[in-house]
C-alpha cells in the first residue's frame, strides 16, 4: 500500500510517499480501506519533531480516517467486512488502509460524504473528552475556548451550545474568523491579539467563567486562572505559547480552581471506546439533523499531501484540511449500516 512517510523533522517537504505492506487485523481490530483521511495539527507537530508517537502506535501520520471496512479480526462483534465508517486511529490515516481498534469506529452519519466524516472523530473526540469529561461542563455555565475556528474549537463551540446550553465566548485571530464563530453559536468572538482578558470579563459582568479550554499556555495560564469563576476549570491540550508558567497557587487554593491537561492519543482502546459511544449517542443525531455542522476548508488529493500541509503550517484554515486518498469515493455519499455492539 502506499503511506506517506516523513523524512526527517521539518517543513512539509520532509514527507514522501513509500510503500508498506498492508496491516492485518489483530484480535479486537478491524482494517479500514482509507477513503479520506484528516489533516489535525497533531500531524503538524510529530512532521516537525514535537509530538513522537507512543510506543505501540504506528509513525505514519494521521489520526482519522473514513473508509470501508476491509478486514475484521478476531474477537470483534457488530462490525462487518464493507461497513462504512469513520474512526479515531493511533496513526495510520495518511495510508491506503489502516489498523485500529473496532471500539474506536463509528458509524457515518447518515447524508455525509467520507471527506466529511472524516473531518469528525479527532476533532469531536477532543472537544467532548475536554470540555465534558475533563471539564466537566454543566447546564447553563459559561465556556471560553481560545482558538474557536480550530476544528476542536468549532466542534467545542457546538457541543457546548447544543448539549450544555452553555454561554460560549471564542477567540480568533481575523473577522472572517469571529464571523464563523458567532455563525455556529458562539454568544461572543474576541481578538487574541487584543485585551482579550479584559474583553471576556467585561462581557462577564466581571464574575468570569466556569470553564476554558486552551492550547496556548505559558503567558496566557495566570490570566486564564484570574478569569475563572470559583471552583472553575481549565483544560491544556497543548503549550504553543511556552511550557511552563509561574501561577498564583494560593489563589487556587482558594477558589477551589481545577487545572490539568489532556492527551488523548496514548489512551487505550477502552477509554476512547466510551468516547465513542457518547458521540454516537448524544452528537451524531444532531449532525444528522443539521444542528451540529462539519466545516470543510479545503480537500487535497492524497498526492498533494505536501500542499495540505503547508496550508496548516500558514494557520489559514477555518475548520477542517481533508485528504482524499480515493478520489473516485471521497465526495461521495456511502450507503447507510448501522453498526452493533461497537
Amino acid at each position: 500500500m502506499r503511506v506517506v512517510e516523513v523524512e526527517r523533522p521539518g517543513g512539509p517537504e520532509v514527507l514522501r510517499f513509500a510503500e508498506q505492506p498492508r496491516p492485518a487485523a489483530g484480535p479486537g481490530e478491524v482494517v479500514i480501506r482509507v477513503v479520506a483521511a484528516g489533516v489535525n495539527r497533531p500531524d503538524i507537530q510529530q512532521r516537525r519533531g514535537l509530538y513522537p508517537p507512543p510506543p505501540d502506535a504506528s509513525s505514519i501520520l494521521g489520526l482519522d480516517v473514513a473508509g470501508i471496512i476491509e478486514e475484521v479480526g478476531p474477537e470483534v462483534k457488530g462490525i462487518s467486512q464493507g461497513d462504512t465508517v469513520c474512526a479515531l486511529v493511533n496513526g495510520g490515516g495518511y495510508a491506503e488502509y489502516c489498523r485500529v481498534p473496532a471500539v474506536q469506529c463509528m458509524p457515518i452519519p447518515r447524508g455525509l460524504t467520507f471527506v466529511e466524516a472524516a473531518s469528525l472523530p479527532e476533532v469531536f473526540f477532543t472537544a467532548w473528552n475536554n470540555i465534558i469529561w475533563l471539564g466537566r461542563l454543566g447546564a447553563g455555565e459559561s465556556l471560553l475556548i481560545q482558538g474557536g475556528t480550530s476544528g476542536v474549537g468549532m466542534a467545542g463551540i457546538q457541543i457546548a451550545r447544543r448539549l450544555r446550553n452553555a454561554t460560549v465566548y471564542a477567540t480568533a485571530g481575523t473577522a472572517e474568523k469571529r464571523q464563523v464563530c458567532l455563525d455556529i453559536g458562539a454568544h461572543a468572538a474576541i481578538d487574541y491579539k487584543g485585551k482579550w482578558e479584559e474583553e471576556v470579563r467585561a462581557l462577564t459582568g466581571g464574575e468570569g467563567v466556569n470553564v476554558i479550554l486552551d492550547a496556548q499556555a505559558g503567558p496566557y495560564t495566570q490570566k486564564q486562572l484570574d478569569l475563572l469563576r470559583p471552583d472553575g476549570r481549565l483544560v491544556f491540550i497543548a503549550s504553543h505559547l511556552g511550557e511552563t508558567a509561574e501561577v498564583n497557587i494560593r489563589s487556587v487554593v482558594r477558589r477551589r480552581l481545577t487545572l490539568c491537561g489532556s492527551t488523548l492519543r496514548p489512551r487505550p482502546p477502552e477509554y476512547k471506546g466510551r468516547l465513542a459511544a457518547e458521540l454516537v449517542e448524544h452528537v451524531w443525531p444532531l449532525i444528522e439533523d443539521g444542528s451540529i455542522v462539519t466545516r470543510i476548508h479545503a480537500v487535497f488529493p492524497f498526492d498533494e499531501v505536501r500542499e495540505a500541509h503547508a496550508l496548516l503550517d500558514r494557520n489559514e484554515q477555518i475548520g477542517k484540511v481533508v485528504l482524499a486518498v480515493d478520489t473516485a469515493l471521497a465526495e461521495s455519499v456511502p450507503r447507510a449500516n448501522a453498526l452493533t455492539g461497537v
